[in-house]
């Protein structure tokens, strides 16, 4: 029994739905495999045909039978096509579904990553594999300067392509972030609908790209915060369904990203909210810090130790800035804030320490070129504590100068006075008033210029304190101004608290009470010197140190030693009168300038001293020589008087020594080398000859 046109259609309807069953290509729809014979026959009402073929089937002319035959074509034709739809659809449905999973799968990856560069690296990574393309890419819009710039690129290879900036509605991303719409196109360098520019077609001819897709990375619906890119290298076709999972995907992507950069900008607020609290606590704790040093009675090293801790660097506090840091340090004095000079060991930050306008100095802070507000307003507020400390010292210092004056002037007074009592008020100012000691007076007789001769700047009056017996000062014409009295006291008065003594104002000078021994010059001693040495090194000392300290030359007499004023209260006044006389004798034998004691002057001092200490004023002359005679059994001594009775003629002093005349000029020779070559200068001769005869006369006596 043959088949008729409906079973065969049938039969091959079964077939492709054998195809479908079996996801076979759509080749295979051209050709199918036949359905099972029995299979077919079963569906013949009629069942299978024992008497063979149908001598009248498909060969057959009979018309009946072509049109039968067509009829069956067609039916195949149109399964054939409803088995391809069929097939079509479920190929879409499971790429849409593959292409769904992937893009949750995705967004599922997105939302656990929190940089923001991760991000957005993710997005063009999976937008590149989500469309199969070559190549991916991201701008992001930049609002300040109106354009989109390259972000993210995958698969790129043009470094120029890679930096790429688009002006709005320039080329197909331009226009993309204009519009807020996707724009595609198969071959982009020859698409007449975009509006081309050197730059940009630039770069994507190095990049090579043909076929571009780009969708707007939209948040809210109407802000464009990117574009989103997928391009091959050559023409493409992109799909509807492609462009839409795109679109998808990039809606996904610009909301990671915004949460990406929210939780970027939280991380940084939340950073910085840290930073600023452990800023103010350390501010704080520099404040606590820096308040503890000044009740506890903290000096300026310990403020600049504490700055140094906190900020690094190196912190130095001067009263004296030079000439490099004058101008930063008088623009902080005058804006009250730190200030940074640049050219200062490649960058100090300087802040003037300052009270009421007076400058009393700097803090500098080195080896920092940049400086946090916070730090910049610890410095300041070091340097406020610091002129607490200074104005703290100076008045202490005025305290202590005022005690020494008063406990000096009662000594010169000569006022009876309870030893326990005086050395009570010494232990106060750190003196000891159980050592012998010597009275000094020192006296700047020019007024000073605004310059030393030595073109070296006079010290700033402001920074020595007025003398609180100042009205001690008669005032002398022609003589050094109440200014300069006032820095030479504030000098002697250093000088003394750092030698443990006393200093005063008196008599249009300054009077100085030291200790002769327990200084520390008295360490370094030259064994065997005197007292009297010691007290003549001292006047030379004193002077240099109060001529530096006022930039002027100073003249400094002193006393001879003055026994322990604690036990003998009235030896400082009697010394007094003994120092100025010494003074007054260095003015009028035009030695300003110079420090000496009476026994530096020779015979003069003699004349000065109450003691008249005619032996030692012999030694001091003529020991030397005399210690000579004795070691060698020599008339050194005897030779000079012979020498000076002749009028200094040696041919006539050998007559009276009874000795050959190269005798006598060997023996003048020794004295030389031992008095020095100047002995027979009329100022040393007179002075030698004075000791010669008061030794003669001394012998004779037997004293």
């Amino acid at each position: 029994m043959s088949r008729t046109p409906a079973s065969t259609t049938a039969a091959a309807c079964l077939g492709y739905l054998e195809l479908l069953t079996k996801g076979a290509p759509a080749q295979a729809y051209e050709h199918p495999v036949p359905h099972d014979d029995a299979d077919a026959d079963d569906l013949s009402p009629d069942g299978p045909d024992p008497d063979g073929p149908d001598p009248d089937g498909p060969n057959s002319h009979d018309p009946g039978a072509e049109a039968e035959a067509e009829a069956e074509a067609a039916g195949v034709e149109r399964g054939r096509r409803l088995a391809l739809r069929i097939r079509a659809e479920l190929e879409g449905r499971r790429r849409r579904e593959a292409e769904l999973t992937a893009l949750f799968e995705t967004v599922h990856d997105l939302a656990g990553l929190r940089d923001l560069d991760d991000v957005l690296q993710a997005i063009v990574q999976r937008a590149r594999r989500l469309l199969g393309t070559e190549v991916a890419y991201m701008t992001l819009t930049d609002t300040e300067r109106g354009d989109t710039y390259m972000r993210v690129t995958v698969g790129s290879v043009s470094a120029r392509f890679q930096q790429l900036r688009l002006g709005m509605g320039e080329g197909l991303g331009g226009l993309v972030a204009q519009t807020a719409r996707p724009y595609v196109t198969e071959d982009y360098p020859r698409d007449a609908r975009f509006q081309h520019t050197d730059s940009i077609d630039t770069g994507v001819g190095e990049e090579g790209l043909v076929a571009i897709l780009g969708v707007p990375l939209l948040l809210g619906g109407r802000d464009v915060i990117g574009v989103l890119y997928a391009a091959d290298r050559r023409e493409r076709v992109f799909e509807r369904e492609q462009i839409a999972l795109l679109r998808s995907f990039a809606a996904h992507a610009a909301v990671a990203i915004d949460n990406a950069r929210l939780l970027t900008e939280t991380t940084q607020a939340l950073a910085g909210l840290r930073e600023a609290h452990a800023t103010s606590r350390r501010a704080s704790e520099v404040h606590d810090r820096l308040t503890e040093l000044v009740l506890r009675g903290g000096g300026v090293d310990d403020v600049t130790r504490a700055l140094a801790e906190v900020l690094g660097g190196r912190v130095e506090f001067t009263d004296t800035p030079d000439a490099a840091l004058a101008p930063a340090v008088e623009r902080s004095r005058r804006e009250g804030h730190a200030v940074r000079e640049g050219g200062v060991e490649g960058g100090t930050w300087v802040a003037a320490v300052s009270a009421g306008g007076e400058l009393l100095g700097a803090l500098l802070l080195r080896g920092h070129a940049a400086l946090a507000p916070v730090d910049q307003r610890t410095l300041e507020r070091a340097a406020m504590v610091t002129s607490l400390l200074q104005l703290a010292r100076r008045s202490a210092g005025e305290a202590e100068q005022r005690v020494r004056g008063e406990l000096l002037n009662d000594l010169l007074d000569a006022a009876p006075r309870d030893p326990r009592l005086l050395r009570e008020r010494a232990a106060r100012v750190n003196a000891d008033l159980d050592a012998p000691h010597t009275v000094l007076t020192a006296r700047l007789d020019a007024p000073l210029e605004s310059t030393s001769p030595g073109g070296r700047a006079a010290p700033d009056a402001a920074r020595f304190p007025v003398a609180p017996d100042a009205a001690r000062f008669p005032v002398a014409p022609d003589a050094a101004t109440g200014a300069d009295r006032q820095r030479l006291w504030a000098a002697a008065s250093h000088l003394a608290a750092t030698r443990h003594g006393l200093a005063a104002g008196r008599d249009g000078g300054t009077v100085l009470l030291l200790p002769v021994t327990g200084h520390p010059d008295a360490a370094s001693r030259p064994s065997g010197a005197t007292v009297t040495e010691e007290i003549s090194r001292t006047a030379r000392q004193v002077a240099a140190e109060l001529g530096r300290a006022v930039g002027g030359p100073v003249t400094v007499g002193a006393s001879a030693p003055v026994p322990p004023p604690a036990a003998h209260p009235g030896a400082v006044a009697a010394a007094y009168p003994q120092a100025r006389r010494c003074l007054d004798a260095l003015v009028l034998l035009g030695r300003q300038g110079e420090g000496a004691a009476a026994e530096d002057l020779g015979f003069l001092g003699l004349l000065l001293t109450d003691t008249r200490d005619v032996a030692g004023f012999v030694r001091r002359t003529l020991g030397p020589a005399l210690d000579y005679d004795a070691r060698r059994g020599t008339e050194l001594v005897a030779t000079m008087d012979a020498y000076f009775s002749c009028a200094m003629s040696p041919v006539r002093a050998k007559d009276v020594l009874h000795v050959h005349v190269n005798t006598v000029a060997q023996r003048l020779d020794r004295v030389a080398r031992l008095l020095g070559e100047d002995w027979q200068a009329p100022h040393r001769a007179l002075e030698i000859q004075l000791a010669l005869r008061l030794h003669r006369l001394s012998g004779a006596l037997g004293t």
